[in-house]
């Protein structure tokens, strides 16, 4: 800037942090992104304790990760921190642990340890109120008289780890009495919604992924479990061929993987209990669609992003999108973690096997007992034979509109379908195109 005149206008702190505690957070989606950077500490052990006291209610979320400096954590309080992210790594922006926390809390504070031979803690926190008071980007050292400080340095005395402390939980507790049993009981259904997402999002480092260690999450000392929304271990679940596809990014190029399951029909489910815990939490419907891992972390679930709409016949459908931080430009992926924008071009690419799959869902979901397809009464009594040959006719109905994809015809075999429902309705049920 030389020769120019230029001038300072750094943002108002108060305000500015009154606004990032709106960025989008709900309390298990915040927790979630404090646990992101557990993961990327190394952490193989997270402990989420969620404390009902009235006011000074509180919550710890634990780690045995690597640890910081307290350089290093007073870099990690910096609204839009300085370091460099590597590729592989869950944050982004410099922003998580600060907006995550802040925006269910006045005061956070952290504590760790990254020395294994030496027992020294250091402690920094923000505090909202004293930033309105200074209006300045200001973290303070909590001392050692705060009590859950002090515990956390209790924690900590056996090896490396950090601790999160969320205190003056206004955005989860109300103002007035809460020490009340709603407080309390909003509490527990907060830990029990926390432990539902924690096992979705992470399900791939809870299971274990390649050759990092398996990280045990527990909420209030219960262990969190994964919940694999394509129900690998189910013996009846069907995975299409595997698909890598190249995507464009700012300057690069990157690699998406597309992964495709039809889930089994609920008749076909090793036990009631697990076609109702493999629901999820928007149940089948909402939940068929694309499964977005960013990092092997679950960013986004739900929906055809714009390919095709929810449909109850394919609610046995779900697919997983995967790339790696290096595609996180091509993707737009927001603050929060929690929202990705498919690139057009990857759109356009995986609409065909958006469509292969929808199809084999659809036929899966129709021979399900008591569905469309089921036999009607008067084919029950037919021959062995001719109950074979009325399959296989349904099996070439199938194939011929598996190919109608494959050749990127679909639109001209919606066509065809259409005309011989009008004209030859008896070769649309021998086939099997019945809706």
């Amino acid at each position: 800037m030389s020769g120019r005149a230029w001038f300072d206008v750094s943002p108002s702190a108060a305000r500015l942090t009154g606004s990032l505690r709106d960025i989008g957070y709900d309390f298990a989606s915040a927790v979630a992104d404090v646990v992101d950077n557990s993961v990327a500490a190394g952490a193989t052990r997270v402990e989420i304790l969620i404390e009902h006291d009235g006011s000074d209610s509180r919550v710890f979320i634990t780690d045995d990760g690597a640890g910081m400096s307290s350089s290093g954590l007073l870099e990690a309080l910096r609204f839009g921190t300085r370091r460099q992210y590597r590729r592989g790594d869950l944050g982004r922006y410099g922003l998580g642990l600060k907006t995550a926390s802040l925006s269910q809390c006045r005061v956070l504070s952290v504590v760790s340890r990254s020395s294994k031979s030496t027992v020294r803690t250091c402690a920094r926190s923000l505090d909202l109120d004293l930033i309105d008071d200074w209006d300045q980007w200001v973290v303070v050292d909590p001392g050692n008289r705060e009590p859950a400080v002090q515990r956390a340095r209790q924690w900590l005395a056996e090896g490396t780890g950090t601790v999160v402390i969320w205190q003056v939980l206004d955005r989860v507790l109300p103002e007035k009495r809460p020490e009340g049993g709603w407080a309390r009981r909003r509490l527990d259904t907060l830990a029990g919604k926390t432990a539902d997402h924690l096992g979705m999002v992470f399900h791939r480092f809870i299971d274990g992924v390649g050759d990092r260690p398996q990280v045990v999450i527990t909420v209030n000392g219960q262990k969190v479990r994964a919940w694999d929304p394509f129900a690998q271990d189910e013996s009846s679940t069907v995975e299409l061929p595997l698909q890598r596809l190249e995507v464009e990014s700012p300057g690069s190029t990157g690699v998406v993987t597309l992964r495709r399951f039809v889930l089994p029909a609920r008749d076909r489910f090793s036990c009631p209990a697990e076609f109702e815990r493999l629901s999820g939490p928007l149940n089948w419907n909402r939940q068929q669609g694309l499964y977005v891992y960013r990092a092997n972390r679950l960013v986004q679930w739900g929906g055809w992003a714009g390919i095709r709409g929810i449909d109850e016949h394919t609610k046995l459908a779900r697919a997983s999108v995967e790339f790696d931080t290096d595609l996180d430009a091509a993707f737009n992926i927001n603050v929060a973690k929690m929202r990705v924008t498919l690139p057009a071009q990857l759109r356009q690419l995986i609409e065909p096997a958006v469509n292969e799959l929808c199809v084999l869902a659809d036929d899966a979901y129709r021979k399900t007992a008591g569905s469309a397809r089921s036999a009607p009464p008067e084919d029950l009594g037919q021959p062995p034979e001719v109950r074979a040959a009325t399959q296989a006719a349904a099996t070439a109905g199938l194939a011929l509109r598996m190919a109608a994809m494959q050749v990127d015809e679909w639109a001209a075999w919606e066509k065809i379908e259409a005309l011989l429902r009008e004209e030859s309705p008896e070769v649309v049920r021998l086939l099997g195109l019945t809706e």
